[in-house]
């Protein structure tokens, strides 16, 4: 295997990742606003993400951090395009970040409310804007022979990365409803699962529209792309039947190999390409153009290798020693 094609394939592992780790934790941070009925059950919902969340963003840090180093084409492109939207995801990731920790200084329901307030536009919107983003790498955008940005953020926001955008956007609150069903016990535990068999249909609704949107941009779309499509849309009809018999873990399971198989999706739709041009083909950009040189990737991989497992090492322990269920009964 080619060093830049290992690349390409590590860096959609650190994006799936983020998607289905953050994924959870974004949907969480969106039910604090309605799901919880009050001061309280909302204190369990941030504490059931608290030992982890900061961690999940490491994993969107990892990525851009490869693909700067692996694919410095690919990086500069790309953010130049995204920058309006990144730099919106950023703000409300810092906003969110600092809601989490200052929505309990405050003695009023006033401070507590718009810090609540900060949590939820600080999950929904990156949550949405980074699956128009990533769709928008799959369905290409205006590159002249220099591999340099010529559009605007209209060829950035189309229906196809809209749509994206709401698969992300519903996913997360689906994961993150699976989630609470897998975290809590009492009154907010059976709510949860009431409400991921509501929105099991409609996501799932979605999704297929979306992925079979995806499939059908390629005359020839790729068999591993129409495989893991597949597996997207089997895992969260296996998620919803798990749901309702009660089996909040393996309904867990089953949406985070949606949300996986989702990415796999895309990533497979989009090699060898990273950047395809809609004005003309040879403007893309791909694995073999964008890439750094096989020294660079050469020195990156013999870093990768052994601190990449470490790392899934150290993260797996955290979730290990955080699993234990919470109720309204454990907060003071």
């Amino acid at each position: 295997m080619e060093l830049s094609t290992f690349w390409f394939l590590l860096i959609a592992v650190l994006w799936t990742g983020y998607l289905t780790l953050e994924g959870f934790d974004f949907g969480v941070g969106m039910l604090t606003r309605r799901f919880a009925r009050d001061d309280t059950e909302r204190r369990v919902l941030i504490n059931t993400i608290g030992p982890v969340w900061d961690g999940n963003e490491v994993w969107v840090i990892t990525a851009v951090g490869a693909t700067f180093a692996a694919f410095p084409e690919w990086y500069a492109t790309a953010w130049s395009a995204y920058y309006l939207p990144l730099v919106l995801i950023l703000l409300t990731l810092i906003g969110r970040g600092l809601a989490f920790e200052y929505r309990a200084k405050g003695d009023t329901e006033t401070w507590r409310r718009r810090w609540d307030l900060v949590i939820f536009v600080g999950s929904a919107v990156p949550a949405f804007v980074w699956g128009v983003l990533l769709a928008a790498f799959v369905q290409g955008l205006p590159l002249d022979a220099g591999h340099d940005f010529v559009g605007n953020l209209g060829d950035v926001v189309t229906p196809y990365t809209l749509l994206g955008g709401v698969v992300t956007l519903t996913l997360a609150l689906l994961h993150g409803a699976h989630y609470l069903g897998l975290k809590t016990v009492g009154d907010i535990r059976e709510r949860a699962r009431r409400l991921a068999g509501r929105l099991a249909v409609p996501v799932a609704v979605v999704l297929a529209g979306f992925l079979g949107w995806t499939l059908l941009r390629d005359d020839t779309p790729s068999r591993l792309a129409a495989a893991t499509a597949l597996i997207a849309v089997a895992a969260i009809a296996a998620g919803a039947t798990a749901n309702a018999r009660g089996r909040e873990g393996w309904a867990f399971t089953a949406t985070f190999a949606t949300v996986a198989a989702t990415a796999a999706t895309l990533f497979a739709a989009l090699y060898p390409d990273v950047l395809p041009s809609t004005l003309d083909a040879a403007n893309g950009l791909t694995t073999a153009n964008a890439s750094s040189s096989d020294y660079t990737l050469t020195v990156m991989t013999w870093v990768a290798v052994p601190f990449v497992p470490a790392v899934l090492a150290y993260q797996s322990w955290v979730y290990w020693m955080f699993r234990q269920r919470i109720g309204v009964q454990h907060i003071p």
